[in-house]
C-alpha cells in the first residue's frame, strides 16, 4: 500500500505525541505501507513548525532528518486544478498521482470533501487505522 500524509497530517503524527495520526504513523513504519510526500509538502511542514510552533531552523533541520527515514520524496510532473476552495490543496493530490498512490491520509476540509480522486481515496487517519 502507498500513501501520502498531508501536511496537517505529517504534523499531527510527528508533533503529537499519543495522537491518532502518530499510531497511524508508527503502524505504518512496522507495515509494507510506504508514505509519499514532495517537496513543496515538506516545506510548508517545516514553514507551519517555524511559524505555528516556533521551531528555531537548527531543531527544523534535525527534524526534517527524523522525518527523512520514513518518507518517500516524489516530485510531481503533472499539475492539476481539484481543489478550487483552496487551490494550494492541490499539491497534494498531485503527490498521490506522482506516487501511484492508493490513499491521501489528510483532515482538510477541502480535500475530505472529494472523498477520492480518480482512483485514490482520500480519508482521516481514523478511518486509515481499520485498513492499514
Amino acid at each position: 500500500m502507498r500513501v501520502v500524509f498531508d501536511t496537517n497530517v505529517l504534523l499531527s503524527s510527528t508533533i503529537w505525541a499519543g495522537s491518532v495520526a502518530q499510531k497511524l504513523l508508527f503502524k505504518i513504519i512496522k507495515s509494507d505501507v510506504n508514505i509519499f510526500a514532495s517537496d513543496e509538502i515538506v516545506s510548508e511542514y517545516e514553514k507551519v513548525l517555524k511559524r505555528d510552533f516556533g521551531y528555531s531552523d537548527e531543531e527544523i533541520l534535525n527534524i526534517r532528518k527524523k522525518i527523512m527515514v520514513f518518507l518517500n520524496l516524489v516530485a510531481p510532473n503533472k499539475k492539476i486544478e481539484v481543489v478550487k476552495d483552496d487551490p494550494d490543496d492541490n499539491k497534494v493530490i498531485e503527490c498521490a498521482i506522482a506516487s501511484s498512490s492508493d490513499c491521501i491520509l489528510t483532515y482538510d476540509k477541502h480535500l475530505l470533501k472529494l472523498k477520492s480522486f480518480e482512483k485514490i481515496r482520500i480519508i482521516t487517519p481514523e478511518e486509515a487505522f481499520g485498513i492499514v
